[in-house]
């Protein structure tokens, strides 16, 4: 039966509460929260913009955030906009885990597959069927791209690894902690390391974007 393809904001809200998973995201996310404000120089005081990630690192490359100079109004009103923006990440994602518990849909395939390899294929599937997938891929590929180039080609990478970094994260700060003992003694080694990593871990993340996609505009199905 023909779905429509609007964008349903009261079922992306649905999906960031209906499951056990969101739900447990998002409980998640206040404990960091509560840390944020417990302890706000110690270093667990960035869980709140790690478990929000990639989308929580936008504002990074705007000319204002939650640390805007001049103080007053103007800090006050960054800090609240800052604010709402993680909580508008953390419902995203959230409904991400919402989407990703529920029964993929079922399409006609073009070719015959084998059982076992069918919930795979749909799974992968999601990372590259829809526009908002492939245009996050297309971003993570380009960050990626800029980094080999930097390493590999410039005589000075500087901070490169930067932007892969934030583009996959947050499974990508574990490419970092798995590439960093092969730097210190192969550095080609952590390059390749870190570079399968990060694109593991946007393949990842592709994923939960695709199947969030198809469940806020499709009908819901739950597992």
């Amino acid at each position: 039966m023909p779905t429509s393809a609007r964008f349903r904001p009261r079922r992306l809200l649905a999906l960031a509460t209906d499951s056990l998973s969101a739900r447990a995201y998002l409980g998640l996310v206040a404990l960091g929260v509560m840390v944020l404000f417990l302890a706000p120089d110690s270093p667990y005081a960035m869980a709140p913009a790690l478990l929000t990630a990639p989308l929580s690192f936008l504002p990074v490359v705007l000319p204002f955030g939650a640390g805007t100079a001049g103080g007053g109004a103007a800090e006050v009103a960054a800090a609240v906009l800052y604010g709402g923006w993680l909580l508008l990440c953390a419902l995203v994602n959230a409904a991400a885990f919402g989407a990703l518990a529920r029964r993929p849909d079922r399409s006609p395939a073009a070719r015959p597959v084998t059982p076992a390899a069918r919930p795979r294929l749909t799974l992968l599937a999601a990372a590259v069927d829809n526009w908002p997938a492939r245009a996050y891929v297309a971003v993570v590929a380009a960050a990626l791209g800029t980094f080999l180039y930097a390493v590999l080609l410039s005589p000075d990478p500087g901070f490169a690894g930067i932007w892969p970094l934030m583009a996959a994260a947050p499974l990508s700060f574990l490419a970092v902690a798995v590439s960093a003992p092969a730097e210190y003694s192969l550095p080609w080694l952590g390059t390749l390391v870190f570079s399968v990593g990060v694109a593991l871990a946007g393949l990842a993340n592709a994923v939960l974007i695709g199947r969030l996609t198809r469940s806020v505009k499709g009908p819901l199905s739950r597992g």
